[in-house]
């Protein structure tokens, strides 16, 4: 007690002699920024608007591995203890996003921008001030593609302790009302965002533009499809649904947008005369011509995991478990052929015979390159080394083929040639392609990237040229006006395509177009709802192709003396650790509002079906 005493009393004496000096209680904190610091340091504003960039929302993107094995162009192949993601149907809160937090801070900083940053010139304020509320309008977005209708709140929202809470109860917008709201942000601020047009990871007036191609068609399409369901999804209030008459002017929006872009400084990537490599540059190299925003990542700074989480089999390096993502054979055959047939892979004759292949990667010839941009077939390589995908042998015996894998990966027949690839696939395993495929799309072939030390640091796009192409088309098409056809053409001729390699466009063809060539970049599921076909491609029927996820698998052929020896078959198969149809409702179409959201505010309206 003693000692406590004594340390006090210095303690004491020490503040005492401290206080003499007139300054010691006004010395500036080195570890705290005030506020007049932060809205007048340029520097330190770039940081803020970074943790808002860095907060910009996703559902299956920026490397999301087990959302998008969550469809119907993948499965969960990794770990078991996530095969969930294969045996699930999608609920009620499927994809719900209501993130008041992030607007709030959006709106205080707009706020504080306005009263605090004095020091700052007319030109810096105006365009951090239009950075804010591109993110803003990029939130809106992300809000009303999931949920409809939701409360637009452009200020701060104080309580003042009156004991009345209603001021602080906004109502949700309706529907269109949200999108309208967006539209007008993104207009007023889109020149003020030009001085930013050379970075490709701040919003800049053709990150506007491409927030308005894409909002625009969104909004189109929800007003023209779902009047044409049987019922119609709405709310009385409007905050769900969007009147059909309102669909043309959507559209119209969404095409100039559109071509705007495509007439200013980015242009298709098309850097490498190999058409399939070419695909997989664009989105793995930042080089190209093509992005337009990007999250971006850094070695040692900032990196993901994809890599780590999607190397194939024989390429893992310090990974505990690989090969997380095995995509689909719908999605494999929604690549179609350059001389214009359908992608179906022709693995049995009319009579329902095998087709035996010279080599084992045959039966993908002359498929759109994008497909060898996107996905690692048996045959192909990755980082300049030949992948090993052969999930068995097929041995002749009494008048029909018995297909045999071996127990291990990599392992010899007993003809002494190979048995089971050590890439597989192989049935109900683990960490290893159970459909016969892996990813290659966004999976970096950096030195280390798959390793836990290093991990990857290529770019995730949040919006490039290719969509914008699509957008324009879809846009057009639906005016009923011919250019749409042109950005077709011009996205199928950097995919190997001839020149002109279609004569017109109908609804099916845009869409499989937007399939291929936005796989894995967060579109499809949102795509299939504002198309309002979600529930009949996700009809949860085991006989449908895209509920159910199917692989397919090659087989050596062993049987000597004929052709076909050491020719390849190939089966279709159903993996085993697939265990439930993809199964979409009606109450998808909207996410449901989460309970304390309903209990705060009761002017909140319930989506429908939930």
């Amino acid at each position: 007690m003693k000692k406590i005493y004594i340390s006090i009393t210095l303690l004491a004496c020490l503040i005492m002699s401290s206080c003499k000096h007139e300054d010691w209680f006004d010395r500036e904190s080195k570890s705290t920024i005030t506020d007049e610091q932060l809205w007048n340091d340029p520097k330190l504003l770039t940081s803020l608007l970074a943790n808002y960039y860095n907060r910009l929302p996703s559902l299956h993107g920026v490397f999301n591995t087990g959302g998008m094995t969550e469809l119907d162009d993948a499965m969960w192949s990794g770990h078991r203890d996530q095969n969930w993601r294969n045996d699930f149907q999608f609920g009620d809160d499927y994809g719900r996003y209501w993130d008041y937090g992030l607007i709030r801070d959006i709106n205080l900083s707009l706020e504080n921008l306005e009263t605090q940053s004095v020091k700052l010139t007319a030109d810096q304020k105006r365009l951090f001030r239009a950075e804010f509320r591109f993110m803003r309008a990029f939130v809106y977005f992300e809000m009303v593609k999931r949920m409809g209708g939701v409360p637009i709140v452009e200020k701060q929202l104080i309580y003042d302790f009156s004991g009345d809470p209603t001021p602080l109860q906004v109502p949700r917008a309706k529907e269109h009302e949200v999108y309208d709201f967006i539209y007008r942000e993104l207009e007023a601020i889109k020149e003020d965002l030009a001085p930013n047009n050379s970075s490709k990871t701040r919003s800049n007036k053709y990150t506007a533009l491409a927030l308005e191609s894409r909002a625009m068609l969104y909004a189109g399409s929800i007003a023209k499809y779902n009047s044409l369901m049987a019922s119609p999804i709405s709310t009385p209030g409007g905050e769900v649904g969007i009147p059909v008459s309102m669909a043309a002017d959507y559209y119209n929006k969404s095409l100039t947008a559109s071509k705007e872009i495509i007439s200013g400084p980015y242009s298709l990537f098309n850097e490498n005369p190999d058409k399939g490599a070419n695909f997989y540059d664009m989105l793995n190299k930042k080089t190209g011509s093509e992005v337009i925003f990007a999250k971006d990542f850094a070695p040692s700074v900032k990196v993901h995991r994809f890599a780590y989480d999607n190397i194939i089999k024989s390429m893992t390096e310090d990974n505990e478990s690989s090969s997380t993502i095995s995509p689909s054979l719908s999605f494999v055959e929604s690549f179609n052929y350059l001389d214009g047939s359908k992608g179906t892979l022709r693995d049995k004759d009319a009579a329902g015979n095998y087709i035996a292949y010279t080599g084992i990667m045959d039966i993908f010839a002359g498929k759109d390159a994008r497909l060898f941009g996107t996905v690692i077939y048996p045959g192909t390589n990755f980082k300049n080394n030949p992948v090993r995908i052969q999930a068995g042998v097929a041995v002749w015996n009494n008048g029909t083929y018995q297909l045999s894998t071996s127990a291990e990966l990599g392992k010899n027949y007993t003809d002494g040639q190979l048995w089971t690839g050590f890439d597989g696939p192989k049935d109900d395993a683990m960490d290893v392609s159970n459909t016969g495929f892996y990813i290659r799309k966004f999976v970096s072939d950096a030195s280390a990237a798959s390793t836990r030390g290093t991990s990857a640091s290529n770019w995730w796009p949040w919006f490039r040229l290719g969509e914008i192409y699509l957008n324009a088309a879809e846009a057009a098409f639906e005016l009923g006006r011919p250019e749409g056809l042109g950005y077709v053409n011009s996205i199928r001729a950097r995919a190997g395509f001839p020149a002109n390699s279609l004569g017109a466009l109908t609804t099916d063809i845009i869409r499989n177009e937007r399939r291929v060539e936005l796989a894995f970049e967060d579109h499809r599921y949102f795509d299939l709802k504002r198309w309002r076909i979600a529930h009949i491609v996700w009809d949860g029927s085991e006989n449908d192709p895209n509920a159910v996820v199917r692989g397919l698998y090659g087989y050596r052929v062993v049987r000597p003396g004929h052709p076909d020896n050491g020719k390849y078959i190939y089966e279709r198969i159903r993996p085993s650790r697939f265990r439930r149809a993809r199964f979409f409702r009606m109450a998808n179409y909207y996410s449901s509002i989460a309970q304390d959201v309903l209990n705060n505010n009761p002017k909140i309206v319930r989506n429908p079906f939930n």
